[in-house]
């Protein structure tokens, strides 16, 4: 058996979806920070079957959130403080993305005016659908 020893401070990433761990490592840009990452793959669950985990020791300030919520807002987020759970935090669909998406309408001001920032905009919560501030485009892009 696999065994990962307990952070003293940082946060862990839990009931994500099995084989999803790689891809939220490099969106929530995990990887350019200098501190310690575990990532386990395909842990045993009884309530997912099998799903991944993220042990981050830094300071969850460095996480952003709604990044993480777009890519699945079902994950699970505890804060860890001196080896022990401080705080679990829910993830909701934040109302307005900023710079985490781009508009791939090529009739977009966003393609003519470069330094505009890409926006977004929750339209439908049910089917977790964004479109962009300025065209009102409907986001096709899944992380």
């Amino acid at each position: 058996m696999l065994n990962v020893g307990k952070i003293e401070e940082g946060f862990v990433l839990d009931h994500i979806p099995a084989g999803k761990s790689m891809s939220i490592y490099y969106h929530l840009g995990l990887d350019k920070l200098d501190c310690t990452v575990a990532i386990i793959k395909n842990a045993r669950s009884e309530v997912m079957g099998k799903k991944d985990i993220i042990k981050v020791e830094c300071d969850i300030n460095t996480l952003n959130l709604d990044v993480l919520a777009v890519i699945d807002h079902t994950i699970t987020v505890n804060v860890i403080k001196d080896g022990e759970i401080v705080e679990k935090r829910v993830l909701e669909l934040p109302l307005e993305l900023k710079g985490i998406m781009k508009c791939r309408n090529p009739r977009c001001i966003t393609s003519i005016e470069q330094e505009l920032p890409h926006i977004f905009y929750l339209s439908d919560p049910g089917r977790e659908l964004y479109r962009c501030r300025y065209c009102d485009e409907k986001n096709s892009e899944r992380f």
